[in-house]
C-alpha cells in the first residue's frame, strides 16, 4: 500500500488527510498516483490537478516523474507563499 496524505488546502476541499492506495503499475510514479486519485470524481481531480501541487515521497519534496513503491509515503500540499 502507499500512504497518501494530503495537506493546508487540499486536505480541506478533499475533506480527506490520508488515504491507503494500492501499489500497481499506474501508480509507479508520484504522477501516476496523482492521476489514479484525481480521476475518482470531479471535484478530486479539480484539487488535485498537477499545475495546482507540489509532492513530496518519503518526506522529500519531488518531481512528478519520481517513483513511487509499496510503503511509500506520499503527500500532496498545495505551493506555500507568505511574506
Amino acid at each position: 500500500m502507499i500512504n497518501v496524505l494530503f495537506f493546508a488546502q487540499v486536505r480541506e476541499l478533499l475533506g480527506e488527510s490520508t488515504i491507503a492506495i494500492e501499489a500497481s503499475e499506474a501508480t509507479s510514479t508520484a504522477e501516476g498516483l496523482r492521476a489514479q486519485i484525481a480521476a475518482k470524481d470531479e471535484k478530486w481531480g479539480k484539487v488535485l490537478a498537477a499545475d495546482k501541487l507540489l509532492v513530496a515521497v518519503n518526506q522529500t519534496i519531488s518531481s512528478w516523474d519520481t517513483p513511487v513503491e509499496d510503503g511509500d509515503e506520499v503527500a500532496f500540499f498545495p505551493p506555500v507563499t507568505g511574506g
